[in-house]
């Protein structure tokens, strides 16, 4: 493992010093590792990610799907378009209060589950990580998001 050493001004600049660039090669590799995966079932890597989570809620809001999702109406809005025209969602206005626009999961979005289910393990396969240091780098990468958000709250 690489020791970050900041021997003069300048160092805080190389690249090898970031933490945040391999947070940034990791995550565009991965995405790009579940692609084969996901064209078998017609979707993105952000669909697919949307779909994890309609998969579990059935119903949300899309203010909560997008705070679930870390993603802005302008990414959110075109994305569920795209799968309610897939038909694996529906959208539909709130009886409760028309300002809330919600999300439901449609009997083809749920059958498309069972076709996505072998995709977890199949990426596993891919990272060759245990399953102890997978729990430590999902861990670890939660703490840095939670990090990170409430730095935000706090600015």
């Amino acid at each position: 493992m690489k020791v970050i050493k900041m021997n003069d001004n300048y160092d805080a600049l190389k690249l090898d010093n970031q933490i945040c660039f391999p947070l940034y090669a990791c995550s565009k590799e991965i995405v790009r590792m579940y692609k084969p995966f996901l064209e078998g079932i017609d979707l993105t890597y952000t669909q697919y990610i949307a779909m994890m989570v309609m998969w579990e809620k059935k119903e949300t809001n899309v203010k909560s799907l997008g705070e679930r999702l870390y993603l802005d109406s302008g990414t959110l809005t075109p994305l569920l378009k795209k799968l309610e025209s897939k038909g694996y969602v529906k959208r539909e206005r709130s009886s409760k209060d028309e300002r809330n626009l919600v999300v439901r999961l449609t009997q083809q979005g749920e059958e498309l589950k069972k076709k996505a289910v072998c995709i977890p393990e199949k990426m596993m396969g891919c990272v060759h990580l245990s399953k102890d240091e997978a729990f430590e780098l999902y861990s670890l990468l939660h703490k840095v998001l939670s990090c990170v958000n409430e730095g935000e709250k706090d600015a």
